[in-house]
């Protein structure tokens, strides 16, 4: 029975759900310090004096320092998306030295003996502040007389592509749909907290990291400390989520480094919750102008789109590029004429911004199904059925779309049609023309997604076309131990996904092994040494076939070994069952008595090597596209704006699947995360810039008891730019699933004559829209 396809329970999870693991949290060295930084409070401030000599001789303080004295070695974090040739990458040093431009910035650190010492240290060192002008307003940070950032400006770039003629698709069009939609911060809320050990044994460095991106980290670190890369050890054990969130170079991370050079000591640095949500890059922040031109019967003719991006206060390592990655995204599954994107990113005086969950595919999805729901209901059509009008076909693919992506598969009808029979689609609507017709308080909505999106972030040249400083391909390796069991290393690097479990199902079908008998290995760069971590929906699509393709060299060299003992040509030779038969006849060898054939090498061909082990580096020739049906129905009570999920059906296209349970898993957990953009999650900036969502208090993080049962299926259609035919799952459940909330919310609020609520879709908001739109 084959591997792939079976709903293994995961290897992990026993460690994982008992906490018998390694956490970066949980190491303990001989002479560990303790890290604490003290934040700005200010927004935007001039630093005129910082004064450390008063936690200098308090019990158990080993060190203090200020920016000051790390100027000369912090360097400045990295920025890896340079997406422009006139983009403004501004110095960004790990620790302010002169000017603080967000509050939580590290102004000063503690290093001590205890945490609890290092972090009651801090109250004694004193910072004079001279305050400057927060920005925080999106388009007045554009106006000439806006206080400024930097002192070059509050613009980092600003790009535009177009195809088509948009002019002729706007001229003269019988339906022009013009709307404005907001895409609120979001604060990542990673079950671990981060966390930072660092040490040192003379000129060599280990860094133990609850990170995503292990290799990438250390060249990042290399680069910015100056330490030679091949002195860099980099860690990341067991990581307790991450989101994208942990898809970053931290002012943490560069600075524990340089302590543990100046100390000599190993030191560690652990993140409160809320000093996580002062510090931890938020994702999303964007105005969305959006501007659709339509034929009287809903084919669209051209669509423009022109985005505010709010960068934050410095670049950090992708900042500029994740709003970009939906420049290709937002005419998504349609047909169109022309079509036009530009993007401006504006710097203001808070966190920056970057990757969460989805980066940049959640933003284009909401807007085009936002407008296309607002073109249905101009028109008076049915959503879906003015979406059936402009999808592309499935006779079609593959089909090049007007961004110039090519789509290799996929098949939206058949996705529709069963999510449509699990949903019972008329009955609702049936439904809801009964409460609007009787005046119900409580509306009924129905909300329609129909998404796709750009995963296994790749090919290594496409990257290099858009200014991406690293590639896209992963690597793998096998080896074969002598007993006949199989260790695999990957260059992904997991936070919660199920690597493990998925690539030795991978890997017990290529190899004919045993799953027992497979043992994953990851997250360290001194044992996985190459590798492009793990985000973006990358890991199955590229890490996972690099895997494949590993097993599948450790084959041939088996099929040598084998035609040489059982003395005929390889040609002859039939490999199944992890066994290797002569055609024909009963003589045969598993692979796993050839890796012991192999340890021994008592009986090796000439020119063979005494061994089976092989690696492999996947580089892809396209991305690959998920997508899917996403169908939602809330009631919505006019008088409080309360709104209960009444039903919820998701029917995801992810290609083949390796494991059914760790995809459900993945859609459960990405609906939740976008059912909270809609309903629940803002980070809320007051005019001066302040945070006044720093703790889970004041951050609305739905609980399991807020979230409806979830009604999930799928349909395969097979990817062609990878032999696995899987396309990725692990964002897919976010970008769909807010616009089919906030679709459903509008749809039953429309006879009230609201056509937007804006994100989080809160009862208050829900229940001014209702107010504001009264005649």
């Amino acid at each position: 029975m084959s591997e792939v396809g079976r709903p293994r329970k995961r290897k992990e999870d026993a460690r994982l759900l008992t906490g018998r693991t390694q956490w970066t949290d949980n190491l303990r060295q001989p002479g560990m310090l303790h890290v604490a930084f003290l934040r700005s409070p200010m927004a935007h401030a001039r630093i005129t004096r910082v004064d450390v000599s008063g936690a200098r001789g308090l019990p158990g303080v080993v060190a203090v320092f200020g920016g000051q004295d790390l100027a000369g070695e912090q360097g400045s974090l990295p920025c890896a998306w340079p997406v422009t040739e006139d983009v403004f990458i501004p110095d960004h040093p790990p620790m302010a030295v002169s000017e603080v431009r967000y509050v939580g910035e590290a102004v000063a650190c503690v290093v001590a003996t205890d945490r609890y010492l290092a972090a009651d240290a801090l109250e004694a060192i004193e910072v004079d502040y001279e305050p400057l002008p927060a920005v925080v307003d999106l388009a007045e940070a554009l106006a000439e007389d806006s206080p400024k950032v930097h002192e070059q400006g509050n613009k980092a770039y600003s790009m535009k592509i177009a195809m088509g003629d948009v002019d002729a698709a706007f001229r003269d069009a019988p339906v022009v749909i013009d709307r404005t939609f907001v895409q609120q911060r979001l604060i990542g809320a990673a079950m671990e907290p981060r966390a930072v050990v660092a040490t040192t044994d003379g000129d060599s460095f280990t860094l133990w990291s609850s990170t995503q991106i292990p290799h990438v980290l250390r060249v990042m670190l290399a680069l910015t400390t100056g330490i030679p890369e091949h002195k860099i050890r980099v860690i990341a054990p067991d990581v307790g989520g991450g989101f994208g969130t942990k898809l970053q170079v931290t002012a943490e991370e560069v600075l524990c480094l340089l302590l543990t050079r100046k100390l000599g000591k190993p030191v560690k640095w652990n993140e409160s919750r809320s000093e996580g949500n002062l510090t931890v890059h938020q994702g999303r922040g964007q105005i969305q102008h959006i501007r659709l031109a339509a034929e009287a019967d809903g084919r669209i003719r051209g669509l423009q789109v022109d985005l505010l991006a709010d960068m934050g206060a410095y670049l950090v390592l992708l900042t500029p590029g994740i709003p970009l990655l939906g420049a290709t995204m937002f005419n998504a599954i349609y047909k169109m004429d022309a079509y036009e994107f530009g993007c401006t990113g504006v710097f203001t005086t808070k966190m920056p911004t970057d990757a969460y969950r989805g980066a940049g595919r959640p933003e284009a999805t909401f807007g085009i199904e936002r407008i296309m729901d607002e073109l249905a209901a101009e028109l008076k059509m049915d959503p879906l059925e003015v979406r059936r009008r402009n999808w592309i076909k499935h006779e079609e693919f593959p089909y090049t779309t007007i961004s110039g992506l090519t789509y290799d598969s996929g098949n939206y009808e058949a996705a529709t049609d069963r999510a449509l029979s699990l949903f019972g689609y008329d009955k609702l609507r049936a439904e809801q023309s009964d409460r609007r017709d009787r005046g119900d308080p409580v509306q009924l909505g129905i909300g329609v997604s129909t998404f796709t999106e750009m995963c296994g972030l790749a090919p290594s040249k496409l990257l290099g076309t858009a200014r991406y400083a690293a590639g896209g391909w992963e690597h793998g390796s096998v080896r074969m131990l002598p007993t006949g069991k199989v260790e695999v290393i990957t260059g992904t690097s997991p936070h919660g996904q199920g690597h493990v479990t998925a690539w030795s199902q991978i890997a017990a079908d290529a190899l004919g092994v045993p799953f027992e008998d497979i043992t994953v290995v990851h997250g360290d760069t001194a044992i996985s040494h190459k590798g492009m971590d793990t985000y973006g929906s990358r890991s199955l699509v590229v890490g996972g076939v690099a895997v494949l393709q590993a097993c599948e060299k450790v084959r041939e060299k088996a099929r040598r070994l084998a035609a040489h003992a059982l003395e005929c040509s390889p040609d002859d030779l039939e490999f199944a069952d992890g066994a290797f038969t002569v055609r024909g006849t009963d003589s045969r060898q598993t692979i796993q008595e050839l890796a012991f054939a192999a340890f021994t090498a008592h009986d090796l061909p000439d020119g063979v090597e005494p061994t089976l082990d092989s690696d492999a580096t996947f580089d892809p020739d396209n991305y690959s596209f998920p997508h899917g049906t996403h169908l939602c129905a809330v009631e919505v009570d006019t008088e409080t704006g309360r709104v209960s999920i009444r039903s919820y059906v998701a029917v995801d296209d992810i290609g083949k699947v390796v494991n059914p349970m760790i995809v459900e898993g993945q859609v459960h957990g990405g609906i939740a995360q976008g059912i909270a953009q809609a309903l629940f999650e803002e980070a809320v900036y007051d005019t001066e810039g302040n945070l006044l969502t720093s703790t889970l208090a004041d951050y609305l993080v739905p609980s399991a008891a807020d979230l409806p049962d979830f009604t999930t299926d799928r349909t395969e259609t097979p990817a062609t730019s990878n032999p696995l035919g899987a396309k990725g799952v692990g964002e897919a459940g976010t970008i769909a699933s807010t616009p089919a909330v906030v679709n459903a919310i509008v749809d039953a609020l429309r006879p009230y004559g609201v056509r937007d609520v804006t994100m989080p879709c809160t009862p208050e908001r829900i229940w001014r829209a209702v107010e504001g739109a009264r005649p």
